[in-house]
């Protein structure tokens, strides 16, 4: 960092702390060369991360639409806001963790769906019948039996 009294590159650190309800660190520093004291503020800067739907349409990610998903499929359901708000906070980290700027809303999905599957199975089937658009009672039962035969290798293996 650069001291803007007198230019030099070798500044030191004196005393760092949060500061914007933690979203950005203020830094005091001081100049080596001239001793002047100066105060610089980071901030992490971030891009969003954009959904592509399926009809290639994009718009940005919110986290609340995964939340509202959770909770319709969730509904009457020992499934608690803790849980819920875990399985969206675990699904918005690997999305972040991609470091990349656009995802598909598939992928999101499958996310979702991973995180429903070992927190409960009802959750997970209601969540997978909109979002696979199941159309008729035969893909509802093929997804069942899926889940059924995962169950079972799980169980022996």
């Amino acid at each position: 960092m650069k001291c803007p009294y007198c230019n030099m590159d070798d500044t030191r650190v004196v005393d760092s702390r949060a500061a914007d309800e933690n979203t950005t660190i203020r830094r005091r520093r001081q100049c080596e060369n001239c001793g002047a004291r100066f105060t610089t503020y980071e901030k992490v800067e971030t891009f969003p991360v954009m959904v592509v739907k399926k009809d290639n349409t994009r718009e940005p990610f919110e986290r609340r639409k995964i939340e509202a998903g959770v909770v319709r499929a969730s509904h009457k359901r020992p499934v608690s806001a803790e849980q819920i708000s875990g399985v969206v906070d675990a699904v918005e980290t690997a999305i972040y963790d991609m470091d990349t700027q656009e995802v598909s809303s598939s992928v999101i999905g499958e996310l979702v769906m991973e995180q429903l599957k070992g927190l409960d199975e009802v959750t997970y089937v209601r969540f997978a019948s909109v979002y696979r658009e199941f159309t008729d009672v035969n893909t509802f039962a093929e997804e069942l039996i899926t889940l059924l035969q995962a169950k079972k290798e799980e169980k022996n293996g």
